[in-house]
């Protein structure tokens, strides 16, 4: 079944130049870009999106350094686009993730781990609706995906 999925490439992707290489793997597991945009994240803006960290000891500084550069904001579709996203990212940790992730080949800390993905099709569609309006987002289909996606 098709779902959307944020994912942002984070101010450490930005400035290492890594978004392209972001967006080749997402490619490469057959999901579709439906929308991309560069943003500066306002404190706002970030608070709103770690809304379920207020609170915690890591809370200030996640929002400090999502506010510290700007993000590549991209909403990708696919066929279980939330855990193909989810496992091409790899954990959390970088020192975790297995190789062949994003997280696991190119990732340097825990904290700057260079990627972000909705963690369920729920929390897709809110954090979608926080950096996206519908009018930005475009749903497409390759000729011939049904080769490629099984859809």
């Amino acid at each position: 079944m098709t779902e959307r999925t944020l994912v942002l490439a984070k101010p450490d992707a930005v400035a290492r130049g890594l978004t392209g290489e972001i967006i080749k793997r997402l490619e490469a597991r057959g999901l579709r870009p439906a929308g991309l945009k560069m943003i500066w994240i306002d404190e706002e803006l970030a608070k709103r999106h770690y809304s379920a960290h207020i609170g915690k000891p890591f809370f200030e500084g996640l929002v400090q350094y999502i506010t510290s550069l700007p993000v590549v904001a991209m909403v990708w579709e696919g066929p279980s686009a939330v855990s193909v996203v989810r496992n091409t990212m790899g954990a959390t940790n970088p020192a975790q993730a297995q190789p062949g992730t994003i997280r696991g080949d190119l990732g340097t800390d825990i904290s700057n781990n260079l990627v972000h993905g909705s963690d369920s099709v729920e929390s897709a569609e809110k954090e979608i609706n926080l950096f996206f309006n519908e009018a930005e987002i475009f749903s497409w289909k390759r000729p011939h995906e049904s080769f490629i996606t099984g859809e």
